[in-house]
């Protein structure tokens, strides 16, 4: 089960604006707010990923199940290391 993040946005609460995480399943409506009890908002945050396996992190892993993965170079600059995609990504703006 994931645990969520959730924030109070209800004006006066002792919680406001206040971060609360909540293990709960996907099909879960949202959670309260624990201090008053109004309905709180789901944040977007990242996941967790624990990996105990050093070959988990090799480019034929990434490329063998789909994903692609790239390598930072410079300010805005990333050079493809596995995978389908572009070779090199970079920031017009820079």
């Amino acid at each position: 089960m994931p645990i969520y993040e959730y924030r109070c946005e209800q004006p006066g609460c002792g919680r406001h604006g206040e971060r609360f995480e909540k293990l709960q399943r996907m099909a879960d409506p949202d959670a309260p707010c624990p201090a008053c009890g109004h309905p709180a908002v789901r944040l977007l945050s990242a996941p967790s990923v624990a990996m105990g396996q050093a070959h988990t992190l090799k480019e034929k892993h990434f490329s063998e199940r789909g994903f692609t993965q790239y390598k930072r170079l410079g300010k805005g600059v990333y050079e493809k290391t596995a995978g389908k995609g572009p070779a090199i990504i970079s920031d017009p703006g820079d």
